[in-house]
């Protein structure tokens, strides 16, 4: 199984660290939402749990993913073979249809109960800013392999563009995980085709009916597609985090990763109430 991968270590990585630190500089100077938690914690514990998540991408979901694509191109199996396409028209469509399994993926993540439990330390963090994007459980990450490999050989996705899609797949989830407060009018614009700082802040709302809406990744169309986007809260309004899990003590490194395998509490605050909001604007209206 081949694991060097030079453009993607000595190309991607470095652009995408740049655009992290961009991300970050500006997320400090235009804040769009206000925090609740200490910025030097949270980045204690989101540093700790992406310590021990990252290199299962890098060094497991990377490799096997691009291991599947080369298999099926050499055996001109999926898809994209079987449409017998041009070279060109594999690319732009395997770069869609692989941003379309992740919508699916991300659904699923959702709707088991099973991944929930490990997608659920992503979703307590009690604030969302770029830290947020890279605290996933390794369990979760573990678990994507066999799904996101199955998917890139059913496609029939070129090997090269499994590597491209990555990079471009951790750029988007670094954008909109960011604290950043674009200006209104262009970020209205923006969400009409990528998912943005607000959309994704309304995803990541205690509000469940918000909570299960608004999973895409890169291209925002899949949620339009499936009736799964809402953009109709303003982001003062959000509350971030899961109703069950409010107290900062149970955000450390080790009961994150010990999270998933206990009981876990079902969807109420503290004191027993259910969050919920009354729809004051049309679903698909994105508000400031």
């Amino acid at each position: 199984m081949k694991i060097r991968f030079p453009y993607f270590d000595y190309l991607g990585m470095p652009l995408l660290g740049a655009a992290a630190v961009i991300f970050f500089v500006v997320e400090s100077k235009r804040q769009l939402r206000q925090r609740t938690r200490s910025k030097v914690d949270r980045l204690k514990e989101n540093t700790s749990v992406a310590a021990v998540a990252l290199p299962a991408l890098r060094f497991l979901l990377l490799p096997c993913s691009y291991l599947a694509a080369k298999h099926a191109t050499e055996r001109q199996f999926g898809l994209l073979h079987w449409a017998r396409l041009p070279k060109w028209g594999k690319y732009i469509a395997g770069f869609l249809l692989l941003d379309y399994s992740n919508y699916l993926w991300h659904v699923l993540l959702h709707k088991s109960n099973l991944l929930w439990r490990f997608h659920n330390v992503h979703h307590i963090d009690m604030d969302l800013d770029l830290s947020t994007a890279w605290r996933f459980h390794v369990g979760e990450n573990i678990a994507s392999v066999p799904y996101r490999s199955t998917a890139v050989a059913l496609i029939g996705v070129p090997a090269p563009l499994v590597l491209f899609y990555e990079v471009i797949f951790e750029g988007c989830t670094a954008f909109h995980h960011s604290n950043m407060r674009l200006p209104f009018n262009l970020e209205r614009g923006l969400c009409r085709f990528i998912v943005t700082p607000r959309m994704h802040g309304i995803h990541h709302s205690i509000v469940a009916k918000e909570t299960n809406s608004n999973y895409s990744v890169i291209f925002s169309w899949w949620d339009r597609l499936h009736k799964t986007l809402q953009l109709h809260v303003t982001q003062d309004e959000i509350v971030i985090g899961v109703p069950a899990y409010r107290d900062p003590k149970e955000q450390t490194p080790l009961k994150l990763f010990t999270m998933p395998f206990k009981k876990q509490r079902a969807w109420r605050l503290p004191d027993g109430t259910v969050p919920e909001r009354k729809e004051q604007y049309p679903l698909h209206r994105l508000c400031p």
